[in-house]
């Protein structure tokens, strides 16, 4: 070994003492962090963890607000207008004979607005429009949640798997550190080779951190989405577990998918509000009754009348041709929603099943890197075999497991799209 490789050697290992160094500081940290939230409890099961969301997660609670709202106004919408009750004096406090109020006319009518052309009956009609598209647009609401929950859910359990399979990758890159440092005091490897393992060792640590922080970070998604301010700190029943179990659907999309329905409503809420919109140009009636006092003559009179306004200038056709672009909007949308349900439904089949083969795939792989690293680790040992073999081996075992990993989590997350657009909760009980 020439003289420059001896000096790359010794500043490299200065680089990784530093590294390692911050690698401890980095630990430490993470620790603390892990520490303070230690209090909060594990993940439930995920069919449990969705029924307490129910009564804490935001948008859960905003989208039974809205409802709340739209049944507030479909009760308002039943509500008759309230009659008014008027007094009116004339003929007193002038000039004699009118003087003080020995000659006044005092009448006392009621009045009561009288809506004609069937307004009430399409103002009723389009307050329970509006509260279907509520409902609809809740139950849509819904399902995304638990779709997003189910995401995040998973993503948790894999970031806590992959911050296990960081530490035993580590463990691994340490023990094999170890072993190259024995054969290099024996002669049989050079020092590169030892300097070699060690950046692997640095860099597994490094992977480690990272891993661990990913795990801290998906537990804090799953609070906030949920609505509760201690994070988890680790994943109840696996997820991940049932991915193997999970049977593909057939390719014929829902008949009544959650968002052609919320569509669906909402046209009908539009249509609804049209109609009313013409049927508000029609003039209502206001129909008074009452009863007049004259003073002069000590004598009471009934007292009658009807009102209509002339539609002159307001014939409220701004509003029609508003409610009439809504009502174009509203078929717009639920075209492009029919288009588009099945057009994602038929993506997500693609996907699950494209997901069910990788998983079989990549478990497979697994295995045989297992075994293969098994085989080179024994020849190492035994002298048989180079550090660089059993270095690729072991990256080649890494790798196996990550692509087992996301082939469960991309299983996982295929089957909560499925539920989305099904309109059911994923992995229910």
């Amino acid at each position: 070994m020439g003289f420059g490789a001896l000096r790359t050697g010794r500043r490299d290992t200065r680089v990784l003492a530093r590294w390692s160094r911050v690698s401890r500081l980095a630990s430490f940290v993470l620790a603390c962090s892990i520490v303070s939230i230690a209090r909060a409890a594990a993940l439930p099961p995920f069919s449990e963890l969705l029924r307490q969301a129910e009564a804490s997660a935001p948008r859960l609670i905003e989208g039974a607000a809205q409802v709340q709202a739209a049944q507030g106004f479909a009760r308002q919408a039943a509500a008759f207008p309230n009659p008014l009750l008027g007094v009116e004096s004339e003929n007193f406090g002038a000039s004699p004979p009118f003087n003080g109020f020995t000659s006044a006319e005092t009448t006392v009518t009621l009045s009561e607005l009288v809506e004609i052309g069937g307004k009430r009956r399409s103002r009723i009609a389009a307050g329970r429009a509006d509260l279907e598209a509520a409902q609809a647009a809740y139950t849509q609401a819904r399902a995304d949640f638990a779709h997003d929950l189910a995401l995040a859910y998973v993503t948790a359990e894999a970031a806590s798997i992959r911050a296990t399979l960081a530490a035993e990758e580590l463990a691994r890159a340490e023990e094999d550190l170890r072993a190259a440092r024995l054969l290099v005091s024996a002669g049989r490897e050079s020092d590169l080779r030892a300097i070699q393992a060690q950046a692997l060792t640095a860099a597994a640590r490094a992977d480690l951190e990272t891993s661990r922080a990913n795990a801290v970070e998906a537990f804090i998604r799953i609070a906030s989405l949920v609505g509760i301010s201690e994070p988890y700190t680790g994943v109840g029943p696996s997820l991940l577990s049932v991915a193997q179990r999970l049977p593909i659907p057939t390719s014929d999309p829902p008949t009544t998918p959650p968002v052609v329905l919320a569509a669906q409503a909402q046209r009908d809420a539009a249509a609804r509000r049209l109609e009313l919109e013409r049927k508000r140009a029609i003039s209502d009636l206001s129909v008074s009754v009452g009863t007049r006092r004259l003073a002069a003559d000590d004598a009471n009179a009934f007292v009658a009348g009807v009102s209509v306004p002339i539609p002159l200038f307001d014939r409220n056709r701004g509003a029609i041709a508003a409610r009439n672009a809504e009502l174009t909007a509203a078929e717009a949308r639920l075209n492009g929603a029919k288009f588009e349900a099945e057009a994602n439904w038929r993506s997500a089949i693609a996907q699950a099943r494209a997901a069910d083969n990788r998983l079989r795939a990549s478990d497979e792989l697994e295995s045989v890197a297992q075994e293969g690293y098994r085989l080179a680790r024994l020849g190492y040992d035994a002298g048989r075999a180079p550090l660089i073999e059993l270095l690729a081996t072991r990256r080649a075992l890494t790798d196996a497991r990550a692509r087992a990993l996301d082939a469960r989590v991309a299983r996982i997350e295929a089957e909560a799209t499925l539920a989305r657009l099904a309109g059911r909760i994923p992995f229910g009980e």
